[in-house]
């Protein structure tokens, strides 16, 4: 990749930020973790009461994105089939021999929006594992690549717990980013009550291709990252795992701590935030800024934490604090 190929691919972030806000009004920091998942390669989770635009942030990175999109409602009889594909027999009216041929479900898009994701029992949810990990499916012994890039944007609803399945450790964990979603200020839901409400609808534009996705997943890799800021995430993590901590909170309230994908997901991460800034190394502002999102679907407290109404994020703001820079 040349230097003029760099310069054209960074040069098309800002107006990727400005197309997606002509819809999205504020919500910043959620909009820059959703980019950070999809430059670094991975998948992002996102949570929020009914109403913040979940779908919307993601159907209008779609737009903007000009990436084959598929939408996924999960609902409680959904089958794993409904979203890897099933195989139909077809007949050749010519010779009359007959073979299986595999349809392909909507999973394979390069963006797929997991609509409600815990709306559907376990079975189905897993069917997700080896498309997310391996961007491939098996189906009858035969294995289907997936589109690259492929991107996969779960939502879930966090206040009902009738009819909804929880997600099971090992599936949160193939997601690079856990992103939550607040409520907008006063001057963001004024803005967007006043720009949806009336006869104007903004135009979204595409500005950037599947070629241009996959090479800045490439120039991500080859952001700089020092080994003094490598052994910090790496001490980071460990500190997370309540038999080996040195930290008190984690001693206390841990009952798992994070494992070795926790550490790549939070040193790729903050080369994709580094690089959505324009640089080409990582600081430790861009380590602490992902470290809650990369990490609060990974640590898991005791039951004297959620007496105490502790959290996740709680523990990791005690990790930032306690682990030596």
């Amino acid at each position: 990749m040349t230097e003029q190929d760099v310069k054209r691919l960074l040069a098309k972030l800002p107006p990727l930020r400005e197309e997606i806000a002509k819809v999205i009004v504020g919500q910043t920091q959620v909009l820059d973790e959703v980019l950070v998942a999809l430059l670094a390669g991975g998948h992002a989770l996102l949570e929020g009461v009914p109403g913040l635009a979940k779908t919307l942030l993601v159907r209008t990175l779609a737009s903007a994105t000009d990436l084959p999109f598929r939408r996924i409602q999960f609902t409680p009889d959904l089958m794993p089939t409904d979203i890897l594909g099933t195989e139909v027999l077809e007949e050749d009216h010519g010779t009359g021999h007959r073979s299986f041929k595999f349809n392909e479900g909507p999973i394979f898009a390069s963006l797929v929006l997991a609509d409600e994701i815990n709306r559907t029992p376990p079975k189905t949810q897993a069917a997700l594992l080896e498309a997310m990990q391996e961007g491939h499916v098996t189906y009858a012994g035969q294995e289907h690549a997936l589109p690259k890039p492929f991107f996969l944007l779960a939502t879930q609803n966090p206040i009902e717990q009738s009819g909804t399945y929880p997600l099971p450790e090992a599936q949160l964990d193939r997601f690079l980013l856990y992103i939550r979603i607040g409520y907008p200020t006063e001057q963001e839901e004024l803005a967007v009550l006043s720009g949806t409400t009336g006869i104007n609808k903004a135009q979204v534009q595409p500005v950037l291709g599947g070629d241009d996705i996959r090479q800045l997943q490439q120039l991500v890799r080859q952001v700089s990252l020092s080994p003094e800021l490598l052994s910090f995430v790496n001490r980071l993590v460990r500190a997370t795992r309540p038999a080996t901590s040195e930290v008190k909170f984690i001693q206390d309230y841990g009952r798992w701590g994070a494992g070795p994908r926790a550490g790549q997901a939070l040193i790729l991460c903050a080369k994709a935030r580094a690089l959505l800034q324009g640089r080409f190394a990582a600081t430790l502002d861009d380590i602490k800024a992902l470290a809650p999102a990369v990490l609060r679907h990974r640590v898991l407290l005791n039951f004297n934490a959620e007496a105490e109404n502790l959290t996740p994020d709680n523990a990791v703001q005690e990790l930032l604090k306690a682990v030596a820079v």
